[in-house]
C-alpha cells in the first residue's frame, strides 16, 4: 500500500475520470457545435450585423456568406457589470448555456457575439438557456427602407 502511494506521488498518477461529462447534452443524437471568435477584428466585424436584444444579453449575428463553415460564437462582458470574478461568472454561465442548449441551433456560416448584461448573474440557468435558444432561433426582422423619410410621416 505504501509503495502504491509513493508511486502515485512520483509518477503523478491521475485519478480515474468518471464516465460522464460534467454536463449532459440535451439530446443523444450527434449535432454540430459552435467554434469560437478569438481576436478583436472578428468581434468588430460582427458589430455590423443584426442585433437581437433580450433581457439578459444582446446577441449580435453576422452572416459570413459561407454556409459550409461552422458557426462561431464569442462572449463579451464589459467592466461596468462588476469585478473580474462576477464578469468571469457571467461568461462561464453563458458559455455553458451555449454548449448545452443553443450551440446546436446556431446556423452554419454565421458569427454570434453574446454581450452579457448584469441580470445574467441572478437568472436561473433554465431561464438563461431558454432565452439564449430563443434569441438564436429568432428570424431576422425586416429592416426599414433607407429612403430617409421620418417614421411619423
Amino acid at each position: 500500500m505504501l509503495a502504491a502511494a509513493v508511486a502515485a506521488i512520483v509518477f503523478r498518477l491521475k485519478p480515474e475520470l468518471p464516465d460522464q461529462m460534467a454536463g449532459e447534452l440535451t439530446t443523444k443524437e450527434p449535432k454540430m457545435t459552435a467554434g469560437r471568435l478569438k481576436i478583436r477584428p472578428q468581434f468588430l466585424a460582427v458589430r455590423n450585423g443584426e442585433k437581437r436584444r433580450g433581457g439578459f444579453f444582446l446577441l449580435e449575428v453576422l452572416d459570413r456568406k459561407e454556409p459550409d463553415t461552422e458557426a462561431r460564437v464569442g462572449f463579451t462582458v464589459t467592466k461596468k457589470h462588476g469585478n473580474s470574478v462576477e464578469r468571469n461568472r457571467m461568461r462561464r454561465r453563458l458559455k455553458e448555456a451555449v454548449r448545452l442548449h443553443a450551440g446546436f441551433a446556431m446556423q452554419p456560416g454565421h458569427d454570434y457575439v453574446v454581450v452579457a448584461r448584469r441580470d445574467v448573474l441572478q437568472a436561473s440557468f433554465k431561464e438563461l438557456a431558454a432565452e439564449l435558444t430563443a434569441r438564436v432561433q429568432t428570424k431576422p426582422k425586416h429592416k426599414r427602407s433607407g429612403d430617409g423619410r421620418p417614421r411619423n410621416v
